[in-house]
């Protein structure tokens, strides 16, 4: 294979763009600092973007062997890749903006229910309890609630 008509960046970059759009559920999401906000698919958007730039001016430059072949194959990646962007910037920043509010949850500064889970343990946790049972010596003030949103 001749590597100097070889247009090796539009193939790289519309693979990253695949592996880009991939990524995020299969690997990305399992962690809090690239779950919440896809920093990492959207740095590697960027680079496939600019291998794209690169790969689509050299499919239409005018030394090509075939430039017709070259010219579609390079407008079909690039387009490809541009759907792909698409598709992640659509499901994650515009349909999660689709989802229904929690009307019924707590907001701040209200009081919680009182409900009961099980601790690291196994034991049975009210909140009622720690609300009154001494630390210490002395009766709690308040209970600090973390709400973590993910898959366990």
């Amino acid at each position: 294979m001749n590597f100097k008509r070889f247009n090796w960046q539009i193939w790289t970059g519309s693979l990253l763009s695949f592996v880009a759009l991939a990524s995020y559920p299969f690997i990305y999401l399992n962690w809090p600092i690239t779950g919440d906000i896809p920093w990492v698919n959207l740095a590697l958007f960027a680079i496939a973007a600019a291998l794209l730039f690169v790969g689509v001016r050299r499919g239409f430059a005018s030394d090509r062997s075939h430039p017709t072949r070259s010219k579609i194959g390079a407008s079909i990646l690039t387009m490809l890749s541009v759907l792909l962007l698409a598709i992640f910037v659509f499901s994650f920043f515009i349909a999660s903006r689709w989802m229904p509010a929690s009307h019924g949850a707590p907001q701040v500064g209200q009081k919680a229910p009182d409900f009961s889970l099980p601790d690291t343990n196994g034991k049975t946790v009210m909140l009622s309890d720690l609300r009154s049972e001494p630390i210490n010596g002395k009766t709690p003030k308040g209970v600090l609630l973390i709400f973590y949103r993910g898959y366990w």
